[in-house]
């Protein structure tokens, strides 16, 4: 076995850095998330079909490209603090979620096809500060100032 400096495998090999896991509490991830969404507010999200309707099975396994998880799931920051992918299964585990909290951050049946940023990032919020109904407490705010 043949041994080299560091400096000498940086000439044939990138050396990256030990990488560890980013320790991050269920706000901090929410807070994070919140804060992506609110990068692009005007951007369009992809919702995900009728998630009330699939079995806990399926709707685990339901992901959509551009979808507010995806969102969480395309940053760094995130997936080295444990988001393993962009389904509706692992953002209710890493995010530390129910069912009924996601359901109104993400399902089709609330918004149609496509979810604002702002709007995702402010049920985000909303969950993140405790209120019940993040949808209603965001047309509330719409609505009643």
């Amino acid at each position: 076995m043949k041994h080299h400096t560091r400096e000498q495998l940086q000439v044939f090999a990138q050396i990256e850095p030990d990488v560890r896991p980013l320790n991050m509490s269920h706000s901090e991830r929410l807070e994070r998330w919140a804060e992506l969404l609110e990068q692009s507010p005007t951007r369009h999200l992809a919702t995900l079909y009728e998630t009330e309707h699939q079995s806990a099975a399926v709707r685990d396994t339901l992901r959509s490209d551009g979808s507010p998880i995806s969102v969480a799931f395309n940053d760094p920051m995130l997936r080295a603090a444990g988001l393993e992918d962009d389904t509706y299964g692992e953002a209710l585990r890493f995010f530390g979620l129910r069912d009924w909290q996601l359901h109104g951050v993400i399902c089709y049946c609330h918004f149609g096809a496509t979810v604002h940023a702002a709007t995702a990032a402010g049920l985000v919020r909303s969950i993140l500060n405790g209120e019940r109904s993040g949808l209603l407490a965001r047309m509330r705010a719409l609505f009643f100032g």
